[in-house]
């Protein structure tokens, strides 16, 4: 026998707990003889002296032969009547109660054993409606609608290592082929080489920038300055930065403004972010002798600013991911034909950062797209205040 240190805790024996269906029975039977006691204290207490009352109204001599056997019918009539309807009542009950503890402990099992399936990682599990009401659908909907964007993240989380690795891939691939080239002498460190290398060390650098820049923009709900902005300001201003590259592409770039003010509450440099690249997107897809038109509208409740180019199009099945990271419609807008391909989904994160929306409209291959951006209107308080201090000469809009 292996001595016990005094002061050492005996181990307990794990106690197993019921299930939610047990207990939902144990809880209905508890109710159930709670009411048959009940009943029958109350049947057994006031009963016959109620009854024997009206014995002696009736004219029944008491302690009478009559007295007794009415007595014992009555008793016999209501052990019979109350005790059947309350064992009937009773088989029903628990029937019922049954059949429901079992369904809500089927579906509630469903659920967690789904749960665990999520935790090892394998989130195209789904649960079944369980038909118990609505706030077990509502469960049910949730759950299945939170395995799916879990679904959807893990989705994404592969391809953006996917991009990333190629991104990556392409560039160090051609610097190691031509440091190898120098180093066994069939390459000298002429200018061409050194403008390759300088090439190949740019697009890494501009890549890195770009990613840092994504990251930023979707964590910019946290850094961004709110002030009074007039949208067009923001056009005007990237429109003349843009200006020479517009030029020396022959692409014609046009500016429409609006009739109103279209104040909006926002991020100056961060508006200026997004319309730099909506506007650097365009002019890529645009061929020569196109055109790309910037269009500012004032509404009841929101500012809009469209960019409509006349350049390559998007076809139908691509629209609607063209704001996904790296993502590429076709050859014609590959990582060779411009950025790192997550301009737009910085532009998307920017915009929705500032409480507005993004969407892109195309009628297909060389039908020209155009990107409409959607900004909550400055309040009248808002623009009233901006228009005092602007007239007092502390600021301007």
């Amino acid at each position: 026998m292996i001595p016990r240190v005094a002061g050492d805790a005996a181990p307990r024996p794990s106690r197993r707990r019921h299930g939610l269906g047990v207990r939902l029975l144990l809880a209905q039977a508890t109710v159930l003889l709670a009411g048959v006691f009940t009943t029958a204290v109350i049947a057994a207490i006031v009963g016959p002296p109620l009854f024997r009352e009206h014995l002696h109204r009736a004219g029944v001599p008491a302690n009478s032969m009559e007295e007794v056997h009415a007595e014992e019918a009555y008793i016999y009539a209501t052990v019979f009547s109350v005790g059947g309807a309350l064992a009937v009542s009773a088989l029903t009950a628990l029937a019922v109660g049954w059949y429901i503890s079992r369904r809500l402990q089927r579906s509630v099992t469903e659920v967690a054993s789904a749960a665990a399936e999520v935790a090892q990682g394998r989130y195209d599990i789904r649960v079944s409606p369980p038909e118990l009401g609505d706030d077990f659908e509502a469960l049910a909907s949730a759950f299945n609608q939170m395995a799916s964007r879990l679904q959807t993240v893990e989705a994404t989380r592969r391809r953006l290592f996917s991009d990333l690795a190629h991104e990556i891939r392409t560039p160090v691939s051609v610097l190691e082929a031509y440091f190898e080239a120098l180093e066994d002498g069939v390459r000298t460190l002429d200018s061409t080489t050194a403008a390759m290398l300088r090439d190949q060390t740019g697009r890494l650098v501009r890549f890195s920038a770009d990613l840092a820049a994504l990251a930023q923009a979707e964590d910019s709900s946290h850094s961004m300055e709110p002030a009074l902005v007039n949208i067009e300001h923001v056009v005007d201003k990237v429109a003349t930065a843009s200006a020479e590259r517009y030029a020396t592409k022959g692409v014609h770039l046009q500016i429409y403004s609006s009739d109103r003010r279209p104040l909006v509450m926002g991020d100056f440099q961060r508006l200026e972010q997004v319309m730099a690249n909506l506007l650097d997107n365009a002019l890529r897809h645009t061929h020569a002798d196109g055109s790309v038109a910037v269009t500012t509208a004032v509404d009841s409740d929101h500012v809009e600013v469209s960019v409509v180019d006349t350049g390559e199009g998007i076809t139908a099945e691509h629209v609607p991911h063209i704001f996904e990271r790296f993502y590429r419609a076709d050859a014609a807008r590959d990582r060779d034909h411009g950025g790192a391909g997550i301009g737009l989904a910085i532009a998307k994160a920017l915009v929705e950062a500032h409480g507005g929306t993004i969407a892109a409209r195309s009628g297909g291959r060389g039908q020209g797209c155009t990107f409409a951006v959607r900004l909550p209107k400055a309040s009248s308080r808002e623009d009233s205040a901006a228009a005092i201090t602007s007239a007092s000469g502390r600021g301007a809009i």
